[in-house]
């Protein structure tokens, strides 16, 4: 669930178009919109395929260090797609052998009770979200390549910190829309059992 809605957030697009209007990205960058989208649409690419190996975003400087951090932000997107392959056929098996020897409603619980891990997180973001946002960067890299000077990566100036908590938001806002999918169809079963 958790691979899922990252693989979801950081390819929803939308996000970003919404930001650039509600955080007023434009007057920052002194851009237009759709140059906006552009160089985002250039990361991205970047990001997400594996054979795309140079970063050039054609209205934003970018240094070296920069450039760094967005190779292993590259990695740990690489990362969560095999994470999600493999958890996804892990889960599709899973699933299927619960429901065939009728102990899907045994997962009922799990369900219920996950679905406080991520208001908690939601909770925590709205409260401290920049004290997470800096320990986030503390657990995944082991350098400081990730704090961006404007001057030499512009890039930073467009990637406002309020959009990545927004981010953040969407993403632990799916994963407790899977859990409640989760419930219910598990609530379901458990129900259909009884009746037999």
């Amino acid at each position: 669930m958790l691979s899922l809605a990252i693989a979801i957030t950081i390819n929803f697009s939308p996000l970003y178009s919404f930001n650039i209007n509600y955080l007023n990205i434009t007057e920052y960058v002194n851009m237009p919109k759709e140059q906006l989208l552009t160089n985002y649409r250039i990361l991205l690419d970047y990001l997400n395929f594996p054979w795309v190996t140079q970063l050039n975003m054609p209205n934003f400087s970018s240094s070296a260090s920069g450039l760094f951090h967005f190779f292993e932000v590259k990695k740990l997107f690489m990362l969560d797609y095999l994470i999600l392959i493999v958890s996804g056929i892990c889960v599709f098996w899973f699933s299927r052998y619960m429901k065939r020897t009728n102990q899907y409603q045994k997962l009922n619980r799990y369900f219920k009770w996950g679905m406080l891990i991520p208001l908690a997180i939601l909770f925590a973001l709205l409260i401290s979200f920049d004290t997470l946002f800096v320990l986030f960067h503390q657990v995944f890299f082991n350098n400081d390549a990730w704090l961006f000077n404007p001057a030499t990566d512009s890039i930073i100036l467009a990637l406002p910190a309020e959009f990545f908590m927004h981010s953040f938001i969407l993403a632990f806002g799916l994963i407790e829309v899977f859990l409640l999918i989760g419930y219910f169809i598990t609530k379901k079963e458990s129900l259909l059992l009884v009746s037999e």
